[in-house]
């Protein structure tokens, strides 16, 4: 074992204009996150309760497109998912359609230690929440002015938005300086940002766990269920590795994204940057995504194929790393 590690991440595909303030205060919330971890490492806290932890902190601030802040529907409402994985005995927790928890990651985490389910959606989940007795919330808690303004913008344009805080007076400009439009499931859409945050995590004893929560996408369809809550696809943890995915949903599902990674670790027996690598161009088709990963060897690494993915990264050698572009 080679120590602990973390990475945490704020979506993948990055508007290149957006403003410099706002850069910043991304990257001060995934340092404030990746402190709360490193933190928590130090205390010896095992790998699964502090994803879960630093994804807390993710979905309680507005900034990423989780918990507050989350995309909105078409109907103006937010639906959220959230999963979460424990690579010891490989147990999972997941939700979807969820509309007033606080927190979606630790009801996925209730699912997982809680139920005799992996997976709960919608009113299921809404209702197993209240019998858990978490904490829950209007559904106005989650809307936030910058993304009324941005669902506005998108039903104009008759299109989905990849939800981040692209600055709601420059994206006429951004989505027209768009020369050939980027096609979801074979339908094009005019701009592309990210969505989704995420964490992965192993600790001292080479345990990993990895956690993913979103909103999902600006003017989805009512009733849309992403990679986020699918196990395999935006989260995997097992043995070797945890990975938290985020981008182009339907890609990332079609490509089974996460669990690749450990399988191309586990059956052609490569290095972890190596099957992040592998698994970003092998994988993903014509969609954009990127992703965060942890070895048992204490090792991190991440990759993406579109224009920036926030992120930090963190070691207990004292390496530590956030950025957005390449």
């Amino acid at each position: 074992m080679g120590g602990w590690a973390i990475a945490v991440h704020g979506g993948a595909g990055v508007d290149p204009n957006l403003p410099a303030e706002r850069q910043e205060e991304a990257k001060h919330l995934l340092t404030r996150c990746l402190n709360i971890g490193i933190s928590a490492l130090r205390s010896s806290l095992p790998a699964i309760d502090v994803v879960e932890l630093v994804v807390r902190e993710l979905e309680s601030d507005p900034l990423f497109n989780s918990g507050r802040g989350s995309a909105l529907t078409a109907n103006g409402t937010v639906e959220m998912e959230a999963s979460i994985m424990d690579g010891d005995g490989r147990r999972c927790g997941a939700v979807s359609g969820i509309s007033t928890v606080k927190n979606p990651i630790s009801l996925a985490r209730l699912v997982m230690d809680k139920s005799p389910h992996s997976y709960l959606a919608f009113s299921g989940a809404e209702e197993f929440a209240k019998q858990q007795g978490v904490e829950m919330v209007d559904n106005d808690y989650f809307i936030t002015e910058d993304n009324v303004g941005m669902l506005k913008l998108a039903k104009e344009a008759n299109t989905i938005l990849y939800d981040y805080r692209i600055p709601i007076t420059g994206l006429e400009s951004c989505a027209a300086s768009v020369e050939s439009p980027i096609h979801m499931n074979g339908l094009p859409i005019s701009v592309y940002a990210p969505e989704t945050v995420g964490c992965v995590v192993v600790d001292g004893q080479g345990r990993c766990a990895a956690a993913t929560s979103t909103g999902g996408l600006m003017n989805k369809m009512t009733g849309r269920i992403g990679d986020s809550p699918l196990i395999g696809a935006g989260t995997y943890a097992g043995e070797l590795c945890g990975v938290s995915c985020t981008g182009e949903g339907e890609a990332i599902i079609r490509g089974t994204l996460a669990r690749d990674v450990a399988a191309v670790m586990e059956y052609k027996e490569l290095g972890l940057q190596d099957a992040v690598d592998y698994v970003i161009k092998k994988r993903l088709d014509k969609g954009f995504a990127g992703l965060i990963a942890v070895s048992n060897k204490g090792e991190v690494a991440y990759g993406f194929n579109c224009n920036g993915m926030f992120r930090g990264c963190a070691t207990e050698d004292g390496f530590m790393e956030v950025g957005i572009w390449e």
